[in-house]
């Protein structure tokens, strides 16, 4: 398995592994509400195109099937961070994590932040983040838990 940065012909893999994580392994501690506002059925795949091409996008790539993918922000926010529902507790996400710190190191950051939901929560508290605060946001008129938190570099 290959840890690499995002190309715009993983969009469609990408996209799909977000929805698909979201509505298989996040429903585990999300409502079937909550977990169709947050994965609605239209994938916008140009938003997600945006949205990767403009950040740090690392992709899990287990020739040529995405396994997962996180991305980081400038400003050290990791945005999203998803594993396949196939891949999951198998070192995936260590190894994408691990690409998004050196990254982070690389740029001078020494702080990252991610608003981690109930189901990413244990996984970034195993990479050394520390909850900063419980939070209740809003994604298409249904309410979800989840938690700021953040790791100083």
């Amino acid at each position: 398995m290959k840890i690499r940065l995002f190309e715009k012909e993983d969009v469609e893999k990408v996209a799909r592994l977000f929805h698909e994580t979201v509505r298989e392994i996040n429903c585990r501690d999300y409502s079937s509400a909550q977990v169709n506002a947050w994965a609605p059925d239209d994938i916008h795949f140009r938003a997600w195109e945006t949205i990767c091409s403009s950040h740090f996008t690392y992709v899990a790539d287990d020739e040529g099937a995405i396994a997962g993918f996180g991305e980081l922000e400038p400003n050290g926010h990791i945005g999203c961070f998803y594993c396949h529902k196939d891949y999951q507790g198998c070192g995936v996400g260590r190894r994408i994590y691990q690409a998004i710190e050196a990254k982070a190191l690389a740029l001078g950051l020494n702080h990252l932040m991610v608003e981690a939901s109930i189901t990413a929560k244990p996984f970034f508290q195993r990479m050394g983040f520390s909850m900063v605060q419980e939070q209740e946001v809003s994604c298409r008129g249904k309410r979800f838990i989840n938690y700021r938190m953040e790791k100083w570099l």
